[in-house]
């Protein structure tokens, strides 16, 4: 048994995460996120990276310590949350945002631009390329073989060159200056960042796709859960060292881009970049890149959520199950790309909570594993507040339920479930005390 991975050895673990992470419908964020908080852009980045990237790292070290399984870190709370939270999970991840927002991505970057304004506007026209777009995604999926492996190897790749021209030719020529923050960024950027990072979902996906690192790393000669998960984290860093390059430099873009005008999504305002730097040709390779992105992507995503619930649903095929999610995300995808991501924050604040609160608690299992008191009370506690928080940013909560959430530290920041979930954790801790106390008299 291997005490640790060498560097050498690590390094093609690092490469490895970051080709996780670097999804194509992640870009679209950062440079938004630039664009609304112009001077307090490297603060409200800063945020974004510590939950976009960070958050995720923290998941597979997490679920490394057991065995990559989230269900069984679920588990803890209570049984039914074994399979509670793996299916929330894989919903998000699926056919309820991420899949959907593969087609709506590849179609503002790859066949927006080039359609006139009428036609941009034509509802039939999103519905049309997204029954195409999806027709594809499921006849993949039916068998993902190793063509779309070797695809996505040299997607990847391509997909990273063109990024860094970009980037290069848009820090060295920047389109504009950086101007005043956008109302929502005036206050608190850093948690206004930090929320805006739960948009790319990797720390939900890192809960249930960590076992593929995990795995690579036992196969290096690893089988220590802490040496697992240290190797995790030392390989995390050279994937978090690429991504927050990436992210901090898109951010900037989007920082300098303010001159164009206002922008209702991230891939309008990259497209415009892109076609102000090197017009209608760089502008078609750069769509269609990241169409063919996008779509192994949708096919991964696809494949992966039929395996799920082909396991929670025997008795129906896989066959019928992939068809059933491409028709949902299709029908998903239609609202719009600017329309998901409305839909999706409320949900994802509501999520994202009780995932970080599983996170932080997996590393302190050895000490409170027999205090199921104490995961039920810090995640209840945190539900309770994103539930409220959800409520807020979906424009469904009362002016009198928002008057008392005033008095909740942090809650103005988007963070007052951090407090509550920590009073619930205590409380489960002291009822857990006096519960082994009384069975021991």
């Amino acid at each position: 048994m291997k005490q640790s991975l060498t560097f050498k050895e690590t390094i093609p673990i690092g490469l490895m995460l970051f080709a996780i992470f670097f999804g194509a419908g992640n870009m679209i964020f950062p440079p938004l996120l630039g664009y609304s908080s112009g001077t307090n852009i490297w603060i409200s980045i800063s945020g974004f990276v510590v939950s976009s990237i960070g958050l995720p790292l923290l998941a597979i070290a997490a679920i490394s310590l057991f065995g990559g399984n989230v269900s069984t870190l679920a588990s803890r709370i209570h049984p039914a949350c074994g399979v509670i939270i793996p299916l929330i999970i894989y919903l998000a991840i699926g056919p309820f945002f991420a899949i959907p927002r593969t087609g709506t991505v590849s179609y503002e970057m790859a066949v927006a631009p080039f359609l006139s304004n009428t036609m941009q506007n034509q509802w039939y026209i999103l519905l049309l390329y997204t029954f195409v777009y999806f027709t594809i995604t499921y006849y993949l999926s039916l068998n993902p073989s190793k063509l779309v492996d070797r695809i996505g190897k040299y997607l990847t790749p391509l997909l990273l060159i063109m990024i860094s021209i970009i980037i290069v030719k848009a820090i060295s020529s920047p389109v504009g200056s950086i101007s005043t923050p956008s109302d929502s960024y005036q206050e608190a950027p850093f948690f206004k960042g930090f929320i805006e990072g739960f948009l790319t979902m990797d720390a939900l996906a890192a809960l249930v796709f960590g076992i593929i690192v995990i795995n690579a790393i036992k196969e290096k000669g690893v089988t220590n859960k802490k040496l697992i998960a240290k190797s995790t984290i030392v390989a995390g860093l050279i994937a978090a060292l690429g991504l927050s390059i990436i992210y901090i430099s898109l951010a900037y873009i989007g920082a300098t881009s303010q001159t164009f005008g206002i922008f209702e999504n991230g891939s309008v305002l990259l497209t415009n970049v892109v076609q102000h730097l090197f017009g209608q040709y760089g502008l078609s390779l750069l769509g269609i890149t990241m169409l063919f992105a996008c779509l192994t992507t949708s096919v991964g995503l696809v494949s992966a959520c039929g395996r799920f619930f082909t396991t929670l649903f025997p008795k129906i095929s896989y066959n019928k199950i992939i068809l059933i999610i491409c028709l949902f995300s299709f029908g998903v995808s239609n609202l719009g790309l600017s329309m998901l991501i409305k839909l999706s924050l409320p949900i994802l604040i509501v999520i994202y909570p009780v995932a970080i609160v599983l996170i932080i608690l997996a590393f302190f299992d050895r000490y409170i594993k027999d205090k199921q008191a104490v995961y039920v009370g810090s995640v209840l506690g945190a539900l309770l507040i994103s539930i409220i928080q959800g409520l807020e940013t979906a424009e469904l909560a009362s002016d009198s339920l928002l008057t008392f959430m005033q008095h909740v530290p942090l809650y103005n920041e988007g963070m007052g479930w951090v407090l509550i979930a920590l009073l619930g954790g205590l409380i489960g801790l002291m009822i857990s005390g006096r519960t082994k106390q009384c069975s021991t008299t």
